[in-house]
């Protein structure tokens, strides 16, 4: 599955406990965060996260004046299994379209992970990618098919 996503870059100071008063002011919301990564400067981190209700989140962002940034993402569904994540970047990378910066989850529902993309030309991304999901889907039937015509070929 490929959907585009809210993400907010929230610029937090490197003091004790921020990012905890942040995360414990989403639970209080209970605002179910999707993926996130932070990274360090040395005055301030950069919180990026995706939130599943976006709306909420810039809502408790803003009452603990945060500042804060947001940019359209791609949310890209895979299965959590080796290789998966490098098909995508090559498949991107393939069709011209650089990846500015990702992260992902490691497991969520039904074993999957989901790659959030941060992409110069979102619309191409989404064609490309749709293009390769269905194109992955007719070679794992044409696979099955050979496998199952090779059974047959040998009783």
């Amino acid at each position: 599955m490929i959907d585009t996503l809210t993400q907010f870059s929230v610029f937090l100071g490197n003091k004790p406990d921020t990012l905890g008063r942040v995360c414990r002011e989403l639970a209080t919301a209970k605002i179910n965060i999707v993926a996130l990564t932070m990274m360090d400067a040395s005055e301030h981190g950069v919180l990026r996260i995706v939130a599943r209700n976006p709306d909420k989140a810039r809502s408790v962002f803003n009452n603990m004046n945060l500042s804060m940034t947001e940019a359209t993402v791609l949310g890209v569904t895979m299965p959590n299994k080796p290789g998966m994540l490098a098909d995508v970047c090559e498949k991107l990378s393939a069709n011209r379209v650089p990846i500015s910066y990702l992260y992902s989850t490691t497991g969520a529902a039904g074993g999957k992970a989901i790659g959030i993309f941060k992409v110069q030309n979102m619309a191409k991304a989404i064609k490309v990618l749709e293009s390769k999901r269905a194109s992955s889907k007719d070679m794992k039937g044409n696979l099955r098919n050979m496998q199952r015509a090779a059974g047959a070929a040998k009783r």
